[in-house]
């Protein structure tokens, strides 16, 4: 029966992949956003880049701080003006510009949730003023209505009716981050962008937010970019994984094939420098070590972004930049996609 059991959600899981692949929602190409310094410098924060998203999937996207994660994230929701490139939802291309009108229109489709649950709520408002807030803008809801539905969202986040009318400073880091998600999600939103929204929260808290995160997406059928620093926190929470390094994507495939047999140099030193739960396996694994610092997103190198840290680079890498192809598949038949010379010569 056991055998029977694990081959039936082995079928499941497999069918589950291949309607995600059915139901691709989000399209983006060639996304640049770049920032003009005070002395007309151009910074390459974000710098063509290509991925999809399907229904219902949590994508991971993880990178070293300042490779443009957060502007990536900020820029698919229009909170950052896109310097060029195609986003569309649904079939539909989004706004160039957001307006006001826009902002209001999208609020029930993209919600996205902050990573420091200290500065993103504000001091002033109330616990129910800062949840309800979207409801209000909307102007389609009673004042019984956003008071219903605001303690129906403490509750389903694990807070209570009565904190309404309490302000943020009387919340531990983890109930404001809770706080912080019932205001992104009481719209109800089809798509969500994470922005590191555990980083700043003890470890035990972490899983706490983790799980419930999880819980949620399973039940509002969230389609989720999940920004983060820890890999095997996005690793356990997300379908697939994108790595990010200098404003482009590096490798995108299934989780635990990143994970466990990363193909680009960069992807592999990622995931030599995250922490091992089990002492004996630290002691026992390579690691995987680069050469000098990052280079400016202002300067930056030609061919391979990554070319002058890579301890396996080859002539070619400073001549000619790799573009993001389709490699292999990997062990569960999911398409692995990687930017280096060395995988697709």
């Amino acid at each position: 029966m056991q055998i029977i059991r694990e081959k039936l959600m082995a079928f499941f899981t497999l069918l589950q992949k291949a309607v995600f692949k059915m139901e691709s929602i989000l399209k983006v190409q060639n996304l640049v956003k770049h920032f003009k310094t005070k002395d007309n410098s151009i910074v390459h924060a974000v710098d063509g880049v290509d991925f999809s998203m399907s229904r219902g999937e949590v994508l991971g996207l993880v990178g070293e701080s300042g490779s443009g994660k957060s502007t990536l994230g900020k820029t698919l929701l229009g909170l950052l003006k896109k310097t060029e490139g195609l986003i569309q939802y649904k079939g539909q291309s989004l706004p160039e510009k957001y307006k006001t009108k826009d902002f209001q229109k999208y609020s029930k489709v993209f919600q996205m949730i902050f990573q420091d649950p200290y500065s993103s709520l504000n001091p002033r408002m109330t616990v129910g003023e800062i949840i309800g807030e979207g409801m209000r803008l909307s102007r389609r809801h009673t004042d019984d209505d956003i008071k219903r539905e605001v303690a129906k969202w403490l509750s389903l986040v694990g807070l209570q009716e009565s904190h309404a009318s309490r302000y943020p400073h009387e919340f531990s880091g983890g109930q404001r981050q809770r706080i912080g998600i019932a205001r992104a999600l009481i719209l109800e939103p089809e798509f969500l962008v994470c922005d590191e929204p555990i980083s700043a929260l003890d470890v035990s808290v972490q899983a706490q937010i983790i799980k419930l995160l999880d819980s949620l997406r399973q039940s509002l059928d969230l389609t989720i970019l999940f920004i983060a620093h820890d890999l095997s926190m996005v690793r356990y929470i997300s379908d697939r994984m994108a790595v990010m390094y200098l404003g482009s994507l590096v490798e995108i495939g299934n989780s635990d094939d990143v994970f466990f047999e990363p193909q680009h140099p960069y992807t592999q030193l990622l995931i030599s420098s995250n922490p091992e739960p089990d002492p004996i396996t630290e002691r026992q694994r390579g690691r995987q070590t680069s050469i000098g610092e990052i280079p400016s997103p202002i300067d930056l190198p030609s061919g391979c972004r990554f070319y002058s840290r890579c301890p396996s680079a080859e002539p070619v890498c400073q001549i000619s930049r790799p573009e993001l192809i389709k490699s292999n598949e990997g062990n569960l038949g999911e398409e692995r996609w990687v930017a280096c010379h060395l995988i697709n010569s």
